[in-house]
């Protein structure tokens, strides 16, 4: 009897057990769930935070703007007070560098955030640039932008613009290069460049001289063609002059081709694109700043809610140079002077609509340069249409003088720079790619050397020295100078080892050539290299002598073992810049509508009315 009540009691106590952990399991139920819930809640607060704080980017860049055509540098004569009031309100930079004196590969290290020779925006001929729409070069789709990475970050990315970094591959509207296979989700620009030829009566980029040439040899070769043709139709021509024909008919048909080629190069080169759609060809540039303003503003109306980047590479003040109606000599400096007003103008309206849009305090604006103002450029008439480069020697093309590559450089967000700030110590153009991803907290790529570098503390203030030791400046394909901030030290010095040859001799461009090329007889080696004090001899006018010759050989010394380990960083690729990949192909080319005319106007924009956006 004791024992079986003993089991009763156990058999009792173990199905109470059995209850209570039912019990305390339906009570534990919704405590368990309460804190998963709160622990969901709390990533989803933290994620929320970090989107909200992830701040959204306006990067506007001036073509050929020098850095002596700026109130806040200096210049007295012309009216920025939209750009002044950006340095008045952040930090302007004394010391910024392009990577490239000419469009095409400045632009590519400035989105990359790398040199151009390192992924072949190079070249090795007198062709820097891209001079036609149908053009088979471009930036590689292997490179990675700080689009790309922003946009696969959950940014929304628009390009409002020149892109001038290639278009097709391998046949018309493939757009292998389209800014929208770089990164961006919107794209309303000109994917060439703003040429003279796009300008009716603003001259060319081809010499008159070599269009007058081929119109006037184009009737002998006829004429000759249709004389050989003639007489061996008629049975009169000898045996030995039948073997001219086949080579006057292959000049006949390409002088006929080059004769097509510059009556349409206005149409088949001047586009205006809204994403892959070509909506005006040729391009009528009477109230593009305003057109590109729009789009400007509305794309950051769409995406206020944010985050998102915004790239505005602007027209102005490449010639040929134009301007609204209202900017029309506003200027003491003709029309390049009335393109810089409307660019001001430009820039203050977008910034205006941060502000109207309460988005100025969680956005970081940057406004500089591709390079500084190009030399040699004039009008039809003689007039000297370049801009102006301060106190400093050479400018556009010129490879490492401290005039092509030194441009304006202002960065501004309110609620984290200091307001009137000025950096003296050396920064480049591809900082930006790195300083923007770890401000929205992306990592950098580890497959590739990023030479760009991170300058927010630069910009804060945290330190006053360049995380560039040595910065190399390149013409074209070949190292021309290379940049040297020793550490812990107030020196800067600048080693050149070629010049080109300024024509006419005293000069400071190459006005013979219409740019300063890179390579024999164009330039002038310099044995020893060419050492200057930039702090003290900005201008780069008086090279160290002789008497300095310990100075000389340290810098030289110190900058040589940079140069062999940079070099040995760099591999072979193929240049996308070459003679095949610059010249035209009418395969590649694009048309709105029959070719060979491909015109049409189907930009939707709004059209402008003097209003304020």
């Amino acid at each position: 009897m004791k024992h079986s009540k003993k089991r009763k009691w156990k058999a009792r106590k173990k199905q109470n057990e059995q209850t209570n952990q039912q019990l305390t399991n339906k009570k534990g139920l919704p405590k368990m769930l309460l804190h998963v819930f709160c622990i969901l809640l709390a990533m989803l607060v933290q994620v929320t935070s970090q989107v909200a704080s992830r701040p959204n980017y306006v990067l506007f860049l001036a073509d050929d703007l020098g850095i002596g055509d700026v109130g806040c540098y200096g210049n007295d004569t012309l009216r920025t007070p939209a750009i002044d009031h950006l340095a008045a309100e952040g930090v302007l930079l004394t010391q910024h560098i392009a990577a490239a004196s000419v469009c095409t590969p400045s632009r590519a290290a400035f989105l990359t955030g790398r040199y151009p020779i390192r992924y072949g925006m190079t070249s090795t001929t007198r062709l820097r640039l891209f001079l036609f729409a149908a053009s088979s070069g471009g930036l590689p789709l292997g490179e990675i932008t700080f689009a790309k990475l922003l946009k696969n970050h959950g940014y929304a990315t628009g390009m409002i613009g020149k892109w001038h970094l290639g278009m097709n591959c391998e046949k018309a509207n493939d757009h292998c290069y389209h800014p929208l296979n770089h990164g961006f989700d919107y794209f309303y620009g000109i994917p060439l460049n703003n040429l003279r030829d796009c300008h009716i009566g603003k001259g060319s980029v081809f010499t008159a001289g070599s269009k007058q040439n081929i119109n006037n040899a184009a009737p002998y070769a006829l004429g000759l063609f249709f004389t050989l043709l003639a007489t061996w139709l008629c049975g009169v021509l000898p045996i030995h002059s039948r073997k001219l024909l086949l080579p006057t008919l292959t000049l006949c048909a390409l002088l006929g081709l080059l004769m097509l080629f510059f009556s349409q190069f206005r149409n088949w080169n001047c586009i205006l694109m809204e994403n892959n759609e070509i909506i005006q060809q040729p391009i009528n540039f009477e109230n593009l700043t305003q057109r590109i303003v729009y789009q400007a503003i509305r794309f950051i109306e769409r995406n206020n809610d944010g985050p998102f980047l915004l790239y505005v590479p602007f027209a102005h003040v490449h010639t040929a140079h134009f301007a609204a109606n209202a900017f029309r000599g506003s200027s003491k400096h003709g029309v390049y002077g009335d393109s810089v007003h409307e660019l001001d103008w430009a820039v203050g309206e977008i910034v205006n609509a941060l502000d109207r849009l309460h988005l100025s305090q969680n956005t970081l604006v940057y406004f500089s340069s591709d390079q500084g103002g190009h030399l040699e450029e004039m009008s039809p008439t003689g007039a000297v249409f370049g801009g102006n480069n301060g106190i400093y020697k050479g400018g556009k093309g010129m490879g490492g003088f401290e005039g092509g590559i030194r441009v304006p450089a202002i960065l501004r967000w309110p609620e984290m720079l200091p307001a009137s700030r000025k950096v003296d110590s050396a920064t480049s153009n591809m900082d930006i790619f790195s300083t923007i991803l770890t401000l929205a907290g992306i990592p950098l790529p580890q497959d590739r050397i990023i030479d760009g570098k991170d300058i927010f503390p630069l910009l804060q203030g945290e330190t006053n020295e360049s995380q560039h030791e040595f910065l190399f400046h390149y013409c074209s394909s070949y190292l021309n100078a290379v940049r040297w901030s020793p550490p812990n030290s107030k020196s800067l010095w600048k080693v050149i080892y070629f010049s080109p040859i300024f024509q006419p001799a005293g000069s400071n461009a190459c006005h013979d050539t219409h740019l300063c090329h890179c390579f024999g007889d164009f330039v002038e080696q310099h044995e020893p290299p060419l050492v200057f004090d930039l702090i003290q001899d900005p201008e780069e006018c008086h090279p160290l002598e002789s008497k300095d010759f310990l100075t000389q050989q340290r810098v030289l010394d110190a900058v040589s073992k940079a140069v062999e380990k940079h070099q040995q960083s760099l591999f072979p690729v193929p240049s996308q810049l070459s003679v095949n990949n610059i010249l035209w192909k009418p395969w590649l080319q694009m048309c709105c509508g029959a070719l060979p005319y491909c015109t049409c106007d189907q930009d939707k924009t709004p059209p402008w009315e003097g209003r304020v956006l």
